[in-house]
C-alpha cells in the first residue's frame, strides 16, 4: 500500500516550503537572481541546505515558486486598488500601485521585470506581465464602453502600458534611484497614451476627441 501523508505531516511540509520561499524572496530582494544560491536561502531560512533541496530540486524551481507567490500578491494589490471608480481613476490607481510598490522593493522588482533569468523563470515573468495587463485591460474596456476613453483595443493598450511602465522602471530600479517624479510621470503618460487630455487646474480630464470644461 502506498504511503499517504497525514494532514499533520503535509501541513508541516507545506509550512517548511513556505518558510523557504519566504527566505528566497528575502535573498532575491537583497542580491537578485544572480546572487541567489540554495546555500544562501538555507542560511536565511535557518535550515540545512539539504532541506531546501528536499523541497525544491534546484534554483530554478525555487525562484519559480517565488515568482508565483509574489505575482499573486502584487496583482491582487493592483486589482484591489483599481477595482472601482472611473476609467481614469482606475488606470491612475493601477499605475500608482504597480510602480509605487515596485520602487519600494527595487531589487526584487528588477528581478521580476528584467534581470536575466532561466527560461523557466522567464515563462513566469511573461505570466506576471499578462496578469498585470489584465487589470489595465478591464479598466480601459469599461472606459471605452462608457465613452470616457476613445475607441481602442483594450488588450493592446493594456499590454503596451505594462511594457512601457516596466521599461521606464528599469533605470530607477537598476540604480536604486527613487526619483519622486517617476510615478506621477508614468500616470500622466498612461493617461495620454489612452487618449485622455491632460487636466489643468479645475478641469476634468476627458478623451482627446472631447472638450474640456473650459471649452463647454
Amino acid at each position: 500500500m502506498a504511503y499517504r501523508r497525514t494532514p499533520a505531516v503535509q501541513a508541516r511540509l507545506d509550512a517548511q516550503a513556505g518558510l523557504i520561499v519566504a527566505a528566497a524572496t528575502e535573498v532575491l530582494s537583497r542580491s537578485g537572481f544572480a546572487g541567489l544560491s540554495m546555500a544562501a536561502v538555507a542560511a536565511e531560512a535557518g535550515v540545512a541546505t539539504g532541506t531546501v533541496y528536499k523541497n525544491f530540486t534546484d534554483k530554478t524551481e525555487l525562484v519559480t515558486a517565488v515568482f508565483r507567490k509574489v505575482v499573486i500578491r502584487e496583482v491582487a494589490a493592483v486589482a484591489a486598488a483599481s477595482h472601482a471608480g472611473t476609467a481614469i481613476e482606475r488606470v491612475t490607481a493601477a499605475v500608482e500601485t504597480f510602480a509605487g510598490r515596485a520602487m519600494k522593493n527595487p531589487k526584487l522588482a528588477y528581478v521580476l521585470l528584467v534581470e536575466p533569468v532561466d527560461t523557466a523563470v522567464d515563462a513566469e515573468r511573461l505570466r506576471f506581465r499578462r496578469a498585470f495587463a489584465a487589470a489595465f485591460e478591464q479598466a480601459v474596456a469599461d472606459g471605452v464602453s462608457s465613452g470616457e476613453l476613445p475607441p481602442q483595443d483594450p488588450l493592446i493598450s493594456a499590454a503596451a502600458l505594462v511594457g512601457a511602465i516596466g521599461e521606464v522602471l528599469v533605470g530607477p530600479l537598476a540604480t536604486a534611484q527613487h526619483g519622486e517624479s517617476v510615478v506621477p510621470e508614468l500616470i500622466a503618460f498612461a493617461l495620454r497614451a489612452l487618449g485622455v487630455r491632460a487636466a489643468s487646474s479645475g478641469l476634468v480630464a476627458r478623451p482627446e476627441s472631447g472638450v474640456s470644461d473650459a471649452d463647454a
